[in-house]
């Protein structure tokens, strides 16, 4: 049997998948689906954001390691991305494939294209502790989808963000450990000796969608586009995202 292990990104949580794990299990019946915390968030939330991708990466390896997991398949999106990269280019022999989603990658991008400046005062309000959670989350909302940005889902979105926030609080501190870390992180030149696919958002309007063609190219790696959904795709449309990554472990399992 196959696992497939789910990484998030920045402040997000296994919670803020939605769906998509039930999906893709109802899609991968004969694999194991696997959702884990990064250090600093979810249920690691009150431990110390490493100051590295490769610092987050050792720690969710011991995780899986301590399921008695020691290869698996990832779906990766944003900062959770960027830990499968150097997951993969570190220790391939564990990483039977990886999709990767709406990340960006140094040296292949520019720093304003991998976060767009118009965006950090928005974000700097969103790690405001003071701030009401309903106001923090909305925000989040607004920068990193196009589909449920308002209306009730929208609110029922929130709702349920907010009570992840409640009973999981990533602190200011953690935030900005991960932001750092994201900034140093500098991928290799080659791609890991690894299987990779690479889901983009044409509608990001966080992280230029650029970035994800940018190192793909370098890459040779085949891009699928979703033409209008954004940052967070995986919420957006999660049944693209399952039938992608259905598509692609039919692919690699030929």
């Amino acid at each position: 049997m196959s696992t497939w292990v789910l990484l998030r990104g920045l402040t997000r949580e296994s919670g803020h998948w939605g769906v998509l794990p039930a999906l893709l299990a109802e899609r991968l019946p004969h694999a194991r689906v696997l959702t884990i915390d990064l250090p600093g968030a979810g249920a690691l939330h009150a431990q110390a954001s490493p100051l590295s991708i490769e610092a987050t990466m050792a720690h969710c390896r011991a995780q899986l390691h301590a399921l008695g997991v020691r290869r698996c398949h990832l779906l990766a999106m944003s900062l959770g991305a960027m830990v499968a990269v150097a997951w993969a280019h570190r220790h391939p022999q564990e990483i039977a494939s990886a999709v990767l989603v709406n990340t960006s990658l140094r040296p292949f991008s520019a720093w304003y294209q991998r976060l767009r400046p118009r965006h950090y005062p928005a974000l700097l309000g969103v790690l405001w502790p003071w701030r009401d959670a309903h106001a923090r989350e909305a925000t989040v909302l607004r920068l990193t989808s196009r589909h449920h940005a308002t209306g009730s889902a929208a609110a029922r979105i929130v709702d349920d963000w907010v009570a992840l926030r409640a009973r999981h609080p990533v602190s200011a501190a953690n935030a900005l450990r991960q932001l750092l870390a994201a900034t140093r992180f500098h991928a290799p030149a080659s791609p890991p000796a690894v299987p990779l696919r690479v889901l983009v958002g044409a509608g990001d309007a966080l992280v230029d969608p650029d970035c994800s063609r940018r190192f793909a190219q370098a890459w040779q790696l085949t891009v699928a586009e979703h033409p209008t959904a954004g940052h967070d795709l995986a919420l957006d449309d999660p049944h693209w995202v399952v039938a992608q990554v259905e598509r692609w472990a039919a692919q690699i399992e030929r």
